[in-house]
Parts: structure tokens; C-alpha cells; sequence
């Protein structure tokens, strides 16, 4: 699963300040999103010809349009590019759209934000608690529950698909076997558990799999058809295939009761539709979610979160920069907001981050520095 490289975004703050420095009062972003393809060139084709990256599809949105470039290979064997239709593991932008669920049921009043996990589990299930708090679904969703960042099991599982047989009754015993270090709510951890057990028990809450209530509450509304978890023929026909660090194939990790942190397959033109979405470029039944998912509901030790987002300020505070990336045994990817200017960026590359970094996050880094600087 992806590591938080709040570095990226660092960077790009540090860009923002620069340009503040020489005097721009905005980075002119109608010039530089109109026709990116030479900037993103610069940008993407280096780490093809340097082996950090197998393949590489690089989408930008903004008011002046989609635009989408494929770079390298689908699969080290064959020349064929990935492109907007190919699909990749997303990893842990997962839990952005398990946010996304979590605002939406709550908007309809099927859930609180501020409701105990216990409620939507099984009665002889034993959750964590430290003190008199409990652990409530935006401590999930922000990373402040206290949970560790994965269970006890997983850590000797290896890379070989290894959330694939954690299934609820290894998660129920992983819940009863932890003893919280730390308070609740007080800083915000990492935790592919926590947003694991969130998307869990919202799917029990809503009475289907994970899977569905993604499908139900997102992709629909959002008119992304590909977007999934099990591939039809058709999508594992375009699926890019993971590679290791080292350029080798490798298989794809399935994921089980903790499917809410990290396994959704997704397309470029599809997160790109997500994005305009996220950045009111499109309207959508999901607007007032969206907006709910992308405010303050964690600040403070660790970071700031909205519902699976990770907000960050820009530019002497002047820009809201949101985003996520994520990772898993053969791909990396990186999903990034510019709200003032409407800017969003996605870049999916099949070849792991475990290793040698997330390709990723370097190239949207690089992307977005040139598209906000002239």
C-alpha cells in the first residue's frame, strides 16, 4: 500500500512560494493547461528512458479542458502504450472514494460522521477504546483512530497479494487483539486498517459489498464505468500490468475485508472525470458530498485531513492543494487538486513504488510545477 509522501506536495508549495516571490500575483493557468502536452513530455518521458517507470498515463483537467498522454509500455514484452482506457490499481486514492461514501451516507442520514464504529459491526465484535473515547468513522476516514497502520498478520505477509486473504473474521480478531498506544483523535497515523474497517462497516451498514456501494454511490452518480474492483473481459483486456521496481510483471493484489483502503482499478479518463467532479468543473449529485469530503475534519499532530483527503495550504496559504496517492505491488499513482485554479492532475504508472519510490508522485510533482509556473 502507498506510504503518505507529503514531500510531493512540499515541493509544489515550495513553487508557488517562488512564484510569489518574482512578483506574480497568479500563476497564469489558462496559458499553461491549454496545450501541456511539451511540458508534460519533459515531465513524463525521462522516467520511461530511465527505467523508473514501465508505463506512465498523465491526465490534466481545467477549465480549459481533459487532455491525457500515454508513455512506455503496457507490458515489458510488448510495445504497447498505456492510455486513457487502460486500467490500473489505484491503491490507496481507495480511501478517497471511501470518503466520498462515508459523506454521502451521511448526507442522507444513514450514518453520523461522528458515530462509534462498534454501532455498524456485529455485536460480539470488540473494538479498541482508550479511556471513555471510542473510535467514530471521521476518526477512520482521517487517520486518527489510534489503529496501527496495518494488522499484526500483514506484516509477515510478504508482497505476493497480501491483503487477499484477510477476510472479517481476521479482522475482527486483529481489532480484538489491539491495544490502542496512543489517544484517540489526538494526532492523525496512517492506517490502511482504520479506512480498511471504515469501508467494511459502511458496506455492512448498507447491506452489500464494498465493491457495490463504491458502484452505487460513486461511479454511477459520477458516470465512471471503469472503475472497479472485479475487472470485466473487457477491462482486464486493457488492464496495464504491474511491475516490480526492478521492470519484472508481477500479479495484482485483491483485497478482501479491507477493501476500503486500497483496491479499487480505475482508468485515467475516469479519474479525470473524478477530478473535474472534485473541482466543480462538472455538476453532480454528489456536490454537496464532495464538498463535505473535502473540508478540515482533522487538524492538528500529523496532518490535515478532510474525509480520505489530504489538504494542504500552497503558497502562503493562498492555494488549497488536495490530493492522494497511492501504491501497491506493481503500480503507483497520484491523484491532485489546484482548487483556485480549477487544476487537476492524475498520473497512474505500472510499476511498483516499493523500492526505488513512486514514480507517481515525481512526475505529478512535475506536472504541476510546470503547469502553475511560466
Amino acid at each position: 500500500m502507498s506510504r503518505l509522501f507529503c514531500t510531493v506536495s512540499l515541493l509544489i508549495a515550495g513553487t508557488f512560494h517562488a512564484a510569489m516571490a518574482r512578483g506574480e500575483e497568479d500563476p497564469p493557468a489558462a496559458d499553461s493547461t491549454a496545450d501541456p502536452q511539451a511540458k508534460i513530455d519533459a515531465v513524463a518521458q525521462p522516467f520511461i528512458d530511465n527505467g523508473r517507470a514501465m508505463g506512465l498515463v498523465v491526465g490534466v483537467v481545467s477549465p480549459q479542458g481533459t487532455h491525457v498522454f500515454g508513455y512506455g509500455r503496457k507490458l515489458k514484452e510488448e510495445d504497447v502504450s498505456p492510455d486513457g482506457d487502460s486500467l490500473f490499481e489505484i491503491g490507496s486514492i481507495t480511501k478517497v472514494f471511501t470518503g466520498l461514501v462515508l459523506a454521502d451516507m451521511a448526507e442522507e442520514g444513514l450514518v453520523n460522521l461522528n458515530d462509534p464504529v462498534r454501532g455498524l459491526l456485529p455485536e460480539d465484535v470488540k473494538v479498541p477504546v482508550r479511556g471513555d473515547k471510542e473510535i467514530t468513522l471521521v476518526n477512520l476516514s482521517t487517520h486518527s483512530s489510534a489503529l496501527p497502520r496495518v494488522p499484526l498478520a500483514l506484516l509477515f505477509a510478504g508482497l505476493d497479494n497480501p491483503y487477499a486473504k484477510f477476510q472479517p473474521e481476521q479482522l475482527y480478531e486483529a481489532l480484538a487483539a489491539t491495544e490502542l498506544q496512543k489517544d484517540i483523535g489526538g494526532q492523525s497515523e496512517y492506517s490502511n486498517l482504520g479506512v480498511g474497517l471504515l469501508g467494511h462497516a459502511l458496506a455492512l451498514r448498507a447491506g452489500m459489498s464494498y465493491e457495490e456501494l463504491v458502484k452505487q454511490r460513486v461511479c454511477q452518480p459520477l458516470s465512471l464505468a471503469d472503475t472497479t474492483i472485479t475487472f470485466s473481459d473487457d477491462q482486464r483486456a486493457r488492464l496495464a500490468t504491474g511491475h516490480t521496481a526492478e521492470g519484472e510483471p508481477t500479479s495484482n493484489w485483491d483485497f478482501d475485508a479491507l477493501a476500503g483502503a486500497g483496491a479499487i482499478r480505475s482508468t485515467a479518463h475516469d479519474m479525470l472525470r473524478f477530478a473535474s467532479a472534485q473541482l466543480g468543473l462538472t455538476e453532480t449529485p454528489l456536490d454537496s458530498a464532495i464538498a463535505t469530503s473535502q473540508q478540515v475534519h482533522f487538524d492538528g499532530e500529523g496532518g490535515t485531513y478532510g474525509l480520505g483527503w489530504v489538504l494542504q495550504k500552497a503558497r502562503g496559504g493562498e492555494l488549497d492543494f488536495v490530493w492522494h496517492n497511492g501504491g501497491t505491488g506493481g503500480y503507483c499513482s497520484f491523484l491532485g487538486l489546484v482548487k483556485q485554479k480549477q487544476l487537476g492532475v492524475v498520473v497512474l504508472c505500472n510499476t511498483s513504488l516499493i523500492g526505488r519510490g513512486s514514480a507517481a508522485d515525481e512526475v505529478a510533482q512535475g506536472v504541476l510545477r510546470s503547469l502553475m509556473e511560466e
